[in-house]
C-alpha cells in the first residue's frame, strides 16, 4: 500500500549558508633593519633590529615569522613588498626576502609580491608617494593612524594586508577602481582557492 500524496517525503530544507568567513591575510614589508608586519586582524607591529647583530639579524626576522605563523591560525595569504628594481639595498633586503620565503614555503603559506611603485599607486595613486602620503591614505581610506611608525613599515605591510583582500574578492574599504586596477601589475600566486 502506497501512503496518500499528501504525505509524500518532503527534502529536507538546506541550512541557510552564513556569511563566508573573511581571508586571514598578512603583509610583510621586509627590511634588515625594521620589518613591518600586518596580521590578519590589521593589527601592525614592527621587528626591529640592530646592525651591531650582523647576520644575526636574519635569525631575529626569522624566528619572529616563524612564532607568528606557529601560533596562529592558518593564513591563507601573504602579500610581501617585492624587491625594489635598480635599487642598491636590493642586495640586503633580498637576504631578508629569502628568510621570509623560506618561512612561509615551510608554512604553507602562498605569498604574492608587490613592488613599491604599484602599493603607493594602489594606496595613494601616486607610484612615488612618501611615507606621510601613504599614511594620509590609510587614514582616509580607514581611519587608521600610523603615529609610531617612523619609517613606514607598518604602514607599508597595513596597505599589503589591503591589497590581498582586494585582490581577494574580500576589500576591507572602498576605493576608486583606477586605484584598484593598479594591483594587475603585482604577482598573485596561482592555483589559490579564493
Amino acid at each position: 500500500m502506497t501512503a496518500p500524496a499528501l504525505f509524500d517525503a518532503v527534502p529536507a530544507a538546506t541550512p541557510a549558508a552564513g556569511p563566508r568567513p573573511r581571508p586571514r591575510i598578512i603583509g610583510l614589508d621586509l627590511s634588515l633593519t625594521s620589518t613591518g608586519v600586518a596580521l590578519p586582524d590589521g593589527t601592525t607591529y614592527r621587528i626591529k633590529t640592530r646592525p651591531q647583530d650582523g647576520d644575526h639579524r636574519l635569525v631575529i626576522i626569522r624566528d619572529n615569522l616563524r612564532r607568528m605563523l606557529a601560533t596562529r591560525a592558518p593564513v591563507h595569504l601573504a602579500v610581501v613588498e617585492d624587491l625594489p628594481r635598480n635599487a642598491m639595498a636590493a642586495g640586503v633586503t633580498g637576504m631578508v626576502q629569502g628568510i621570509a620565503r623560506c618561512e612561509l614555503s615551510d608554512a604553507g603559506v602562498p605569498v604574492a609580491y608587490v613592488v613599491p611603485a604599484t602599493l603607493k599607486s594602489y594606496a595613494a595613486d601616486h607610484g612615488r608617494a612618501d611615507k606621510a602620503r601613504m599614511a594620509d591614505a590609510a587614514y582616509l581610506a580607514a581611519g587608521i593612524q600610523f603615529t609610531d611608525d617612523p619609517g613606514g613599515d607598518q604602514c607599508d605591510a597595513w596597505w599589503l594586508r589591503a591589497a590581498g583582500h582586494d585582490w581577494w574578492g574580500d576589500p576591507i574599504f572602498t576605493l576608486p577602481a583606477a586605484q584598484r586596477a593598479r594591483l594587475a601589475k603585482a604577482k598573485w600566486p596561482a592555483g589559490v582557492a579564493r
